[in-house]
């Protein structure tokens, strides 16, 4: 069987517009597919060069192939199960900008380079202090970029017209934002001129973005994918078919970078919050709500629990009675998110595991549901009963006396599985396993540390839990649920 390769996909000579930090799955299941895409309508004309941006690791499987692989989404498409096989042809070239760097360093003269998309891990938009232009290449990603737009700045003798525009990924609030105070930092560090601290101000563009797409990597049973695809690839990538990119700035790029005249999932704005508080309240939030209650139910994945009635219609009802109502976006288009969210949840390709969704959950409990749970308080001055219930379910959840190997062991009926959180939280709750049950809510809700908040403070909140929690212990926790539904 032939490997994948250019003799293979016959691929289209373009300018390269785009230099890649980072050549992981997520960006080449996500950014490069719809590179790709545009590319093939007609509408972007450029091609892609990935730099692998950290020393360890191997462009190997890249070069072997030509930089050619194949994306396979995989979900339900119009109700269906269904597959789409892409092969990417967009990308030129891969560069180790450790063993290459003087390679690295000369495609900053490039002519028609635009863009610097990025994911570097939410560790990667970081400034060091100690970071050098010395090192040849600088250790952290900022520090690489800032040297990189430095010597554009300096081939082009600071032409405004031949700045680039940052499209970082990385899963931070403002990544854009964050990594443009980063670059401006090593400005001052090394002592760079201000003419090029004023070119980087005003002839590039730092976006934020928002990004989401599950995205599963490479198939286990990769002899089987290959016979199916007729060709060996080492570099196939499966996710899910949902898409969508948020891309948030100042200054208009949709006419440089028109992915969604190409149908694409773009969207472009000057305030991506409300899309991102949509997605962690309804896709996250939804997953913090029910995973625990649903894996004490019997469950072990997520599609399982959509399966299961019970959990079933205790999502629904978290969502669409409890989450929407408190989000700023038209309510038409929080549902059809949300029904998008469902569907994702049931696809039959993806086993998503409830136990690894519920780890270090009290922060997460925090982030996604708590601010859903406040906010209905505030607009309705009554309890979300099933957002209250989630915590209840939590602490249930969380019901071990014993810590072994940095995780508390709890039992669903008589089988063991591990909690993981953090330190302080697992202790928190080995210590009350054999609290009365209002000493331990109490105490539970009191701690600021967990919430950013005593969330005792909230009128009936203490009480509301408390006799979820007993109904939880009596009844089970789906005849608990159950109650709730139907109350």
């Amino acid at each position: 069987m032939n490997q994948i390769n250019k003799a293979l996909t016959n691929p289209i000579s373009r300018p390269v517009k785009v230099l890649q930090f980072g050549e992981g799955n997520f960006l080449r299941g996500f950014v490069d597919y719809m590179i790709d895409i545009a590319n093939e309508k007609g509408l972007f004309q450029g091609n892609i060069v990935i730099v692998k941006p950290i020393e360890h690791g191997t462009l190997t499987a890249f070069k072997n192939q030509d930089c050619q692989y194949t994306v396979s989404l995989r979900g339900l498409v119009e109700g269906n199960p269904g597959v789409i096989n892409r092969q990417i042809t967009s990308v030129e070239a891969v560069i180790d900008c450790y063993e290459e760097y003087s390679r690295f360093c000369q495609l900053a003269s490039l002519e028609d380079l635009r863009f610097i998309i990025s994911n570097t891990t939410e560790a990667g938009i970081v400034y060091d202090p100690c970071d050098s232009r010395e090192y040849m290449p600088p250790r952290t990603f900022p520090g690489k970029l800032t040297e990189f737009l430095y010597r554009r700045y300096l081939h082009f003798q600071g032409d405004f017209s031949k700045g680039l525009i940052m499209l970082p990924v990385e899963l931070i609030d403002d990544n854009g934002i964050v990594l443009k105070q980063c670059v401006l930092d090593y400005i001052k560090l090394w002592n760079l001129e201000s003419e090029f601290q004023l070119w980087v101000e005003k002839a590039c563009i730092f976006t934020s973005t928002l990004v989401d797409r599950i995205i599963t990597g490479y198939p286990k049973n990769e002899e089987e994918e290959w016979e199916k695809l007729g060709y060996r690839d080492s570099l196939l990538v499966t996710g899910e078919p949902f898409a969508l990119w948020v891309i948030e700035s100042n200054e208009d790029i949709s006419q440089e970078f028109p992915l969604d005249k190409a149908g694409l999932p773009i969207l472009f704005t000057t305030n991506q919050k409300p899309y991102k508080q949509r997605k962690v309240r309804i896709l996250n939030g939804a997953h913090t709500s029910f995973v625990m209650a649903s894996y004490l139910c019997g469950n072990n994945i997520v599609r399982a629990s959509m399966e299961d009635e019970t959990i079933f219609q205790f999502m629904k009802n978290t969502i669409f009675r409890e989450i929407i109502p408190t989000l700023s976006l038209p309510k038409e288009e929080l549902e059809q998110f949300a029904h998008e969210v469902i569907l994702r949840f049931k696809n039959p390709y993806v086993d998503h595991s409830l136990l690894a969704i519920s780890l270090n959950s009290v922060s997460k409990w925090r982030t996604r549901c708590l601010p859903s749970l406040q906010d209905y308080w505030n607009k309705y001055n009554v309890l979300p009963s099933h957002l209250t219930f989630s915590l209840a379910a939590l602490a249930a959840f969380y019901h071990g006396k014993e810590i072994r190997d940095n995780a508390l062991i709890a039992y669903r009926d008589k089988e063991e599985y591990t909690v993981i959180d953090d330190s302080q939280v697992l202790h928190f709750f080995q210590k009350h396993y054999d609290s009365p049950v209002p000493v331990f809510l109490e105490d539970l809700l009191s701690q600021t540390s967990f919430w950013g908040r005593n969330l005792n403070e909230i009128p009936g909140f203490l009480e509301a839990v408390t006799g979820n929690y007993l109904d939880i212990q009596e009844l089970g926790m789906r005849n608990a649920l159950c109650k709730l539904i139907n109350e």
